[in-house]
């Protein structure tokens, strides 16, 4: 984007470089800092030990490529191997080696990972920072209740609260409340210390009675107290070090690990100088809350809006990989402890390359990829899809919120979401505010605040400097709206502008702006920035929109919008649906599966994809757009992808519409079409179904893949081959044998026939049938077979049975109760298709395509489609 004649350039970031930023910020600091504390380990003698080398980690490049990984349903993974040492005490020996550690999936060029064949991707989540938070709630007698809630890095809480006679207290549960003097004793404080460091001592005297004196006596029986509320046991417990243990490991691990970002927002809102490595709640820090808390009741002091950005970070794609390699770690520190033990018990000489295995990392990564709620299979029905699918943030989630309990307030938007968090689009339904999308130039930054770009405006410079900033500070600036501003810099002609401070909108001269927006559609998501006229839409027609515009089908023979924003090329692109040169030269040969490329003396084979399936069964494929000898340079299209034209994202049709009543059939949102639009195929598409079946080994022997099966008519197997599996380029219609098997079974004696009895009475022959269990093709899979895959049986598997994948295309046509949607919200369904002759036609005589109900612009409110339809029509001529 071009800004003023003394601005640079500006141009918008990578759409998937939230995901590439999470991945690399795992693997070069994720992976160091848990090796790092990955602990030495000794066999209860002392006389082995155990440890890691972490300066000689290294990973390895995957041997297999992605697209064999997807074929093969392997998972795209790099081996990680690190040196290790035993060390035996009393010789001073070491035995050093590079052991293979695991397999940790890699993310590629899209952002996604492949685990088992399935393009998988991590969804970042929105959490409530760790730190303290001050509110005020009304009891049930209406008076105001003034709460300091520490929240640690576990998510654990600790509620500090004060009630009418100024007495603090520490909230264990939501029934119990222990005095903050036992808490603070029982972190080591006595009175004087505690009296001394604090502001307010008058107060905290006030409530020590005698029986409280006798609570915070000593440590022991300060501890002794605080367990016997927390864990609420009756009687007299009496204090051990195991007592302790179960009390550190319950209460103050879960509640009071701050960490580094928990730490740096206490040492913000105390006041305090803890040095940034003190990651756990002290003493010291419960004072000064305390102080705080007490300020709050008098009058003094901020309380804190849990629903601004600034209290919220962002669990990025590199917490929850960095978070399963730990956990990983943990059950390998506990293998190679147990194996050493067993090991001297048994009297044997134990290696680093026979002390782990390297199943542990990998089935713990996998079962991360399958079964945590935020790694979802990638949503691939189109390029947009794939995009927006990765910059979603949820408040779902281990840690979050449920979409029954979250409040309205949560939900609802937030000023402090500008720039940073779409206000238009969110998921419909029960999660409507809780899944959002991010804006085109947010960004997370280091602390894991969500951060947006802003023009800085200087009176003594020229120069225009881009800042980013969280949502802690933008709130000290005045930021004005990107709009015409930009053009009229120079000039300042508006000496009166809309502006933006202190979460309020105001109308300021323009002397007085510090920062201004840096694009129009700063604001706005993917999926909202490519509406035309958002401007006159309801914002929920626009949301809709967003929505709907996922759900579109590629198209058969796509085509160019004529109205757009700006954004389709840079969305195609980093879809990575088209294909891009890498480097300029010049086209030596090129068909339809693969295009060569030959420069800077080298040859480049480019394979294309060709008709593949996407887990919403759309088909992927791939026209190459270059002539053969063509000289091309580098970032030129080579290939277009679905849903693609020329490299810009192409997903509906430019048709000629009416806006009138049609003797009742375009009544509410019902649409008339014309029956061109299925003629030439105008809205044809290409679906690709997925069938599979297996063969186990059963009781009774194993499952056979045969063409001779018994008891079925001939013309059911006549697609089959000697194998027994369906062939290539067969037309196969309703209940057609795709995969014919036998299973074995053993039938009741009283089935058998009088010879079966005869044999086996006299030889003791079992007699064995065979059960049909062949793969038939459902009701409304007819088409045509385009790709048969025999997974073979991995080696060295106990149960892995054998799986044969047949994929069918199907070639859909438009017809009557088929959803049809614009960019405005307006959507309907296909009610009638009519002749040509029968629509209505313009003056020039040409018949229309669509029939829409006019009633349905005024009352949904989104007129920006009118303006589309008025610009499109003189475009189109």
């Amino acid at each position: 984007m071009l800004g003023g004649g003394n601005e640079e350039m500006s141009t918008i970031p990578g759409f998937n470089q939230i995901q590439f930023e999470g991945f690399c910020r795992f693997i070069d600091q994720g992976l160091t800092e848990e090796l790092y504390k990955f602990p030495k380990i000794e066999d209860t003698d002392q006389e082995i030990e155990f440890q890691l080398f972490v300066e000689t980690y290294q990973l390895v490049e995957p041997l297999i490529k992605e697209r064999d990984a997807v074929y093969e349903s392997l998972t795209y993974s790099s081996e990680l191997y690190v040196s290790a040492g035993l060390i035996w005490k009393t010789s001073r020996d070491m035995q050093e080696q590079t052991i293979f550690i695991g397999n940790i999936p890699l993310m590629n060029s899209l952002g996604t990972s492949i685990v088992n064949g399935i393009y998988r991707i991590v969804i970042n989540q929105i959490l409530q920072s760790p730190g303290i938070y001050y509110r005020s709630e009304l009891d049930h007698n209406g008076i105001s209740v003034y709460t300091g809630t520490i929240i640690s890095d576990w998510g654990g809480r600790l509620e500090l609260e004060i009630d009418r006679k100024a007495r603090i207290w520490a909230r264990v549960s939501r029934k119990l409340k222990i005095s903050i003097l036992v808490l603070l004793s029982a972190m080591g404080l006595n009175l004087r210390e505690i009296l001394e460091n604090v502001c307010y001592p008058e107060i905290f005297l006030s409530f020590l009675n005698d029986k409280e004196k006798k609570k915070i006596k000593s440590k022991e029986n300060a501890i002794l107290e605080f367990y016997q509320q927390f864990a609420c046991v009756g009687g007299d417990p009496v204090f051990s070090e195991s007592l302790c243990k179960e009390l550190q490991k319950k209460f103050f691990q879960q509640r009071c690990e701050l960490g580094k970002i928990g730490r740096r927002n206490m040492n913000r809102r105390l006041n305090l100088d803890i040095p940034q490595n003190n990651t756990f709640l002290l003493p010291r820090d419960i004072l000064a809350a305390a102080d705080h808390l007490i300020g709050m009741k008098f009058g003094m002091g901020i309380l804190d809006d849990m629903n601004h950005l600034k209290n919220k970070r962002i669990r990025s794609v590199a917490d929850l990989l960095q978070d399963q390699f730990a956990l990983a770690l943990v059950r390998l520190e506990n293998m190679v402890r147990g194996t050493i033990c067993g090991a001297i018990r048994h009297k044997l000489i134990p290696t680093p390359q026979n002390l782990l295995t390297s199943t542990t990392l990998t089935t713990t990564y996998e079962s991360f990829f399958g079964l945590h709620p935020l790694s979802q299979v990638l949503d691939r029905t189109n390029p947009l899809t794939q995009i927006v699918h990765g910059r979603k943030v949820s408040y779902l989630g281990p840690g979050g919120l449920t979409g029954r309990t979250a409040s309205f307030r949560i939900r609802d938007i937030h000023p402090s979401h500008y720039g940073r968090i779409c206000p238009i689009d969110t998921s419909e339904g029960i999660n409507v505010g809780l899944i959002g999308s991010l804006s085109i130039h947010a960004r997370v930054g280091c602390w894991g605040s969500l951060e947006s770009p802003f023009y800085e405006i200087s009176e003594r410079s020229k120069k225009v400097r881009i800042l980013y900033l969280s949502p802690s500070k933008d709130e000290y600036y005045m930021v004005a709206a990107g709009n015409s501003l930009a053009l009229n810099l120079g000039s300042q002609e508006e000496q009166v502008v809309p502006a933006r401070y202190r979460q309020e909108f105001l109308t300021i001269e323009w002397e007085q702006v510090h920062l201004r927006s840096i694009f129009p559609f700063q604001y706005f998501s993917i999926g909202a920035s490519l509406i035309p006229f958002i401007e006159h839409n309801d914002a929920n027609r626009a949301l809709m929109s967003s929505n709907m515009q996922r759900q579109a089908v590629p198209l058969s023979r796509s085509e160019k919008c004529i109205v757009g924003t700006g954004l389709e090329c840079q969305v195609a692109l980093d879809s990575g649906a088209p294909t891009i040169a890498e480097h300029e030269g010049k086209i030596i040969y090129t068909d339809t599966k693969k295009i060569i490329l030959s420069g800077n003396r080298d040859t480049l084979s480019i394979p294309l994809v060709i008709y593949q399936r996407s887990n919403k069964n759309t088909c992927m494929h791939q026209k190459p757009q270059v002539a053969q000898g063509k000289c091309i340079k580098k970032g030129q299209i080579l290939a277009d992808g679905a849903a693609t034209v020329g490299g810009e994202l192409a997903l509906g049709k430019n048709v000629l519409v009416a806006y009138m009543p049609w003797e009742g059939y375009n009544f509410e949102d019902a649409v008339l079409i014309n029956e061109r639009l299925v003629y030439e195929d105008i809205y044809t598409s290409f679906h690709i179904r997925k069938y599979e079946i297996q063969t186990h080994v059963t009781s009774h022997g194993p499952e056979r893949i045969t063409n001779e099966i018994p008891h079925l008519e001939a013309h059911l197997l006549r697609n089959l081959d000697k194998k027994g599996i369906v062939m290539l380029g067969s037309w196969v219609e309703t209940g057609d044998i795709l995969v014919g098997k036998l299973t074995p079974q053993i039938a009741k004696e009283s089935s058998y026939a009088p010879e079966d009895r005869l044999l086996r009475a006299i030889l003791g022959i079992q007699i064995s049938t065979s059960k049909e269990t062949c793969l038939k093709l459902p009701i409304g899979g007819r088409g045509r077979v385009i790709d048969v895959r025999w997974i073979q049986k991995k080696e060295g598997s106990s149960y892995n049975p054998e799986t044969i994948r047949v994929y069918i295309s199907q070639k859909r046509e438009i017809k009557v109760g088929d959803k049809v949607a614009g960019r405005h919200g307006n959507k309907g369904i296909v009610s009638k298709i009519l002749p040509r002759q029968d629509m209505p036609y313009l003056q020039d005589g040409r018949p229309v395509d669509m029939v829409f109900n006019p009633l349905g612009v005024p009352s949904r409110m989104n007129v920006g489609q009118i303006f589309e339809c008025s610009l499109g029509l003189a475009g189109g001529c």
